[in-house]
């Protein structure tokens, strides 16, 4: 791939590492963050040519790729990017159960850390400065999908163990002259009206694992010197078709989707688009600084990509769906009640059914009954202790999706409650570390984005953001308002009081 690297002006960008991050890094990266997704997703795909197989349900699941062949009856090869399963002639597929014990877990973890939203407090020094920049920032959010982009946040972060996130001006500042809307001839609430509009133009777009190339300080793993982004982007066209030989063999000419390939190669100075190999789009970067915030899900010494819920339970994963397909192996051979029969002429015409009376003058015919589900104690507790293993390690247990097995004790007190969610609530404290301080870059981004288009004037000190998270835990609120009096009564000051109240 040829690239024009000459706009950023940086003789340490080496092309030759650009082209290796594109042509072998993306390749790993799907590869890797595939299979990651591939088992939280856990997607279908139909099959064909399996109608011979009694077990067959025509269609196949991702997370099948971690079964043993003893029991799909097939050998995984290929990619994640589709499952690839190549059929044994020698082993017959037997009973698959797959129960996807990971989606519901990471799901759990980001209802708890985004289920309520999330409040963006100024900490400008100006008080009348504070309601104008939270306007602003509730708009940047809301024109991105509102608590739908902070759970997209988390959801990502919290299967590939990091997410990265662009801030991207509107598409009309690029084409305008750097458009200043603090005329001092107009008044405050045109000037206030106008940057809010405009700030619901910045786009923030998420990049999952798979397509991020991170070009890093090679002295400080968390510095970014260039970020480069590799993905195959669909069209709204359809691809050309071949001739009539295609048409034979593939169907009707023109029936596959059109993409085209997108690389993009963002700098502190100047950024670059290339489809298809070829430069569409160049300009610079008035921000002066990548515009990516980099947030890890859980924090990871020494490496770019921070810790992944999904990775450590896929072994886990592996081993449940493995005996879950075993016992229902066992079960279907053994539910039902086979019957042989001894010195009975024509007893393969004559059905079993209640009442029904066979004669012989055979006395030493008889008829022997075999088969039927004794139970498996050992199974059901291995299955079990496969289940708490993953508690253990997600932090998540199913007390958390409201299912209770057992008594639990009386939950109506406030450090009961607490003592019962207490791996979860660990968990989602040290991501609200992690998460909050990267949506604070995004905002402070933003607001300096404003301020370099000449849109919204800030200071350093203007810029600076507070995320308070709501209390994941159901609170009454009479205890609420009733510690908050106590607090008052105390001394304590009334903003903060009716801060932690929400307010």
């Amino acid at each position: 791939m040829g690239l024009d690297l000459r706009i950023f002006d940086d003789g340490k960008l080496d092309e030759a590492f650009i082209g290796w991050l594109l042509d072998h890094q993306a390749k790993e990266n799907i590869r890797r963050f595939g299979r990651l997704w591939e088992y939280y997703s856990n997607p279908m795909t139909e099959t064909a040519g399996e109608g011979d197989c009694e077990s067959a349900r025509g269609y196949r699941q991702a997370q099948e790729m971690g079964l043993p062949a003893r029991i799909t009856g097939a050998i995984p090869c290929g990619s994640f990017e589709q499952i690839g399963l190549r059929r044994s002639p020698q082993i017959q597929r037997k009973e698959v159960v797959i129960e996807n014990d990971i989606a519901w877990r990471v799901n759990a973890m980001v209802d708890f850390l985004f289920g309520k939203g999330v409040r963006m407090v100024s900490q400008s020094p100006e008080p009348s400065k504070r309601r104008i920049i939270e306007r602003i920032l509730t708009a940047v959010i809301s024109s991105n999908g509102g608590v739908g982009f902070f759970q997209e946040l988390a959801a990502l972060g919290s299967v590939y163990g990091f997410v990265d996130c662009v801030i991207r001006p509107g598409e009309e500042w690029r084409t305008q002259n750097r458009p200043s809307i603090t005329d001092p001839r107009r008044n405050d609430s045109e000037v206030v009206e106008a940057a809010v509009r405009q700030a619901s133009e910045i786009t923030l777009e998420l990049i999952e694992a798979p397509r991020a190339l991170p070009v890093l300080d090679e002295n400080d793993y968390r510095k970014i010197r260039y970020f480069v982004q590799h993905f195959r982007q669909p069209q709204n066209a359809v691809a050309s078709g071949g001739g009539w030989l295609s048409r034979l063999i593939g169907g009707a000419a023109g029936d596959r989707r059109r993409a085209v390939v997108i690389t993009e190669i963002l700098g502190p100075m100047a950024w670059q688009r290339y489809e298809d190999d070829e430069l569409v789009a160049e300009g610079d970067n008035p921000l002066g600084a990548v515009p990516v915030v980099h947030i890890q899900n859980l924090a990871q010494p020494y490496r770019y990509e921070g810790l992944s819920d999904v990775e450590p339970l896929i072994g886990l994963q592996d081993e449940l769906n493995t005996r879950l397909s075993d016992r229902a192996s066992r079960i279907t051979f053994q539910s039902f009640k086979m019957y042989l029969v001894k010195g009975l002429d024509g007893a393969y015409e004559r059905p079993v059914a209640p009442g029904r009376m066979w004669c012989t003058d055979n006395a030493d015919a008889k008829i022997e009954t075999f088969g039927g589900d004794d139970g498996s104690p050992s199974e059901e507790q291995h299955i079990e202790q496969i289940r708490e293993a993953m508690d253990k390690i997600s932090g998540v247990t199913p007390v958390v999706a409201g299912l209770l097995k057992n008594k639990i004790g009386n939950l109506t007190s406030g450090v009961a409650l607490k003592m019962t969610y207490m791996g979860m609530l660990a968990k989602t404290l040290r991501k609200q570390r992690t998460y909050g301080e990267g949506i604070c870059t995004i905002l402070r981004m933003a607001l300096e984005l404003l301020d370099r288009y000449g849109i919204f004037r800030t200071a350093a000190e203007d810029r600076q953001v507070e995320i308070v998270f709501p209390n994941p835990l159901p609170e009454d609120a009479m205890e609420r308002l009733q510690e908050a009096k106590t607090k008052l009564e105390l001394g304590i000051d009334s903003q903060t009081v009716l801060k932690e109240l929400g307010y």
